[in-house]
C-alpha cells in the first residue's frame, strides 16, 4: 500500500514540476483594473511567475474547502460530544447501581434465618 501511495506522491510531484515548466512567464497581479487603479490611486500591482499564481490559488482554495468543511461538520461533532457525555453518564449510573445490587444480595444472606 506505501508503494501505490509513494507513486501517487511522485506523479503528483511530476506533475506539478510540469505545470510551474509550463507557465513560468510573469504575470502582474492588481487589486483593481489598471485605469481605475490609477484613477483611485491603487496602481501598484505584484508581479509573480505564472505557476506562483497558480500554486497560491490551490492552496487558498484548500484552505477554504478545509474550513468551510470544519464549520459544516460542527453540529455532528457536537453531537458525538453529547452523546459522549451521555455514554458516560449512564456507565457510572449503571456501575453505581450494580455495587448497590451486590450490598443488597449480602444483606439478603446476612437477613435469611438459619
Amino acid at each position: 500500500m506505501s508503494f501505490i501511495r509513494y507513486l501517487f506522491l511522485g506523479l503528483l510531484g511530476l506533475i506539478l514540476l510540469v505545470l510551474a515548466m509550463a507557465n513560468r512567464s510573469n504575470v502582474t497581479l492588481r487589486l483593481l483594473p489598471e485605469d481605475l487603479g490609477l484613477a483611485l490611486g491603487f496602481g501598484q500591482g505584484i508581479t509573480l511567475p505564472l505557476f506562483v499564481v497558480i500554486f497560491i490559488a490551490i492552496a487558498l482554495g484548500l484552505m477554504v474547502g478545509f474550513v468551510w468543511e470544519w464549520m459544516r461538520e460542527h453540529k455532528h461533532r457536537a453531537e458525538a460530544r453529547n452523546e459522549r457525555a451521555q455514554k458516560e453518564r449512564l456507565e457510572k449510573e449503571l456501575a453505581k447501581s450494580r455495587v448497590s445490587a451486590e450490598q443488597d444480595d449480602v444483606l439478603a444472606l446476612l437477613d435469611q434465618p438459619r
